[in-house]
């Protein structure tokens, strides 16, 4: 094996050390005795003293060849990021280069597993820091965030918010991977604002008009309300068994991860989109689309489309707003539909538009499978959904970007969708072994302008989407409730549910 320069000094040094010592104890032990060394003795310290002298000429010339190799090595590149430069020997040569390193798990990993922690600790931070510490090879942040939490911060602390750097980390892993599968993560532009806020908000503007020879001026008044964005909650609590949390693995974890992304994705896209979606004062915001401008589609061909298309453009030059960085929003299947239109040469009508979005009409296109399916009339129909113009510039948006998590065995709940007040008919988690966690976010939103946001409502543009029933197995029951042999269902069609 060969050893570097480094290695072979060390080593050397080490003998050097061992040698030195021997001679020591050779002297000391004659000390003892009171008497000079024997001829053993005499021959083995001779030996050892030029042993030292062979190994400290060797360690001499060992470090001559390492001063050597370092007046002759390539200098090292150093990425300087004060000045986004490189420098190579003090000189900046070129713009700086960064080396980042990634860990190989799937994002969101460390906040599922401080969930479990959580919940497998039963809200005990001291146990939660203990089960944190089989994850501290992978995700060390897991433990840091967890004995932050346990040891209080003081102001004369210098280092008291350096733990906190960890937990921001953590939530932002987990909310990247939630927000691409939300309509809101799919749409850049929103106005950020703070919560809690009044903006005055301008309703009519003043009037001019010509004016003859002494003939007096018009007066005119301008109107103006208030813009109000509060704090708006959205929680979930999700209870699982004691088992499935102890004996967690990482398929249990993602087990938790997906169900907790698919849960909130799913409640803040419908509650965004739906034009259902009344505001509640002091609980929920409404939809983007509730109360917005609409038009009923008024064919299923690509000419109608292109004709309704032109009627919602119109509404946004009327009332005097661009459409400049708007975005479609509509069901993939919708999108597919469109996509599907073809001419009489068999040439598509809107090639840039597919299930997985695209471009349509210049703008791009934000597909999700929580847009709903109803008309603006409220009748429900499956076969039809909604198409979204929104201008997300003129959309306000207040949100904390964390997700707020506790666990608890010891509480008694409603294991209802839709809890009530006062129930009696509660279920004791620590007498079932089961675990609750419960994850709270703020987030709100509001349209800055009535016209921000315009829809088409009951589209059904290239008719009724074709889904195959699944086939009949021999044995199975018929429409009428005797048994049936398999058949061939290649002509056996559904309208789209």
């Amino acid at each position: 094996m060969k050893f570097s320069i480094q290695e072979q000094i060390a080593a050397y040094e080490a003998r050097r050390a061992t040698a030195s010592a021997r001679m020591v104890e050779i002297m000391e032990a004659s000390a003892e005795a009171g008497a000079t060394l024997d001829i053993a003795q005499q021959e083995e310290f001779d030996g050892l003293q030029d042993d030292l002298q062979a190994i400290d000429g060797h360690i001499t010339r060992l470090k001559s060849i390492e001063a050597q190799a370092v007046r002759t090595a390539s200098p090292i590149i150093v990425t300087d990021t004060s000045s986004a430069s490189t420098v190579r020997g003090g000189v900046p040569v070129g713009p700086a280069r960064s080396v980042t390193v990634q860990r190989n798990l799937p994002k969101g990993t460390a906040f599922t597993r401080y969930a479990i922690a959580l919940m497998r600790s039963q809200g005990n931070l001291m146990q939660a820091v203990e089960v944190a510490r089989h994850w501290h090879d992978s995700t060390p942040e897991v433990e840091h965030v967890l004995r932050a939490a346990v040891a209080a911060g003081t102001t004369t602390d210098p280092a008291w918010a350096a733990p906190l750097v960890d937990y921001q980390n953590m939530t932002g892993e987990f909310i990247e991977l939630l927000r691409p599968e939300t309509i809101m993560g799919q749409i850049q532009g929103f106005r950020r604002v703070p919560f809690n806020i009044k903006m005055p908000a301008q309703v009519s503007g003043s009037s001019a008009n010509w004016v003859g020879e002494g003939a007096p001026k018009p007066v005119s008044a301008l109107s103006f309300n208030t813009v109000t964005l509060g704090f708006s909650k959205a929680a979930g609590i999700v209870v699982m068994t004691d088992e499935l949390v102890r004996f967690s693995n990482p398929s249990a974890e993602a087990i938790v991860q997906r169900d907790m992304i698919a849960t909130i994705a799913q409640f803040l896209d419908i509650q965004f989109i739906d034009p259902a979606v009344a505001a509640v004062a002091n609980v929920h915001p409404a939809s983007i689309t509730n109360g917005a401008p609409n038009i009923p589609a008024s064919g299923v061909t690509a000419d109608d489309l292109r004709q309704d298309i032109g009627t919602l453009f119109a509404m946004f030059v009327q009332a005097n707003m661009s459409i400049r960085g708007a975005y479609w929003i509509m069901d993939p299947i919708m999108a597919l539909s469109i996509g599907m239109l073809s001419n009489a040469l068999g040439q598509a009508e809107f090639p840039g538009i597919n299930m997985n979005g695209g471009i349509f009409f210049g703008l791009p296109v934000v597909v999700s499978s929580n847009v709903p399916h109803h008309t603006s009339t409220g009748e429900s129909d499956p076969a039809t959904t909604m198409i979204v113009l929104c201008l997300p510039s003129e959309i306000l948006l207040a949100d904390d970007g964390g997700v707020a998590l506790d666990a608890s065995r010891e509480a008694s709940l409603q294991l209802d969708s839709a809890p009530v007040a006062g129930a009696t008919q509660l279920v004791s988690l620590w007498q079932n072994n089961m675990i609750a966690l419960r994850a709270e976010r703020f987030i709100n939103w509001q349209r800055r302008r009535a016209q921000a946001v315009a829809y088409i409502s009951g589209a059904r543009y290239g008719g009724n989407f074709i889904i195959p029933k699944p086939p009949v197995t021999d044995g199975e029951e018929g429409t009428n409730g005797e048994p049936v042999a398999a058949r061939d269902t290649a002509n056996v069609t559904t309208s789209r549910s």
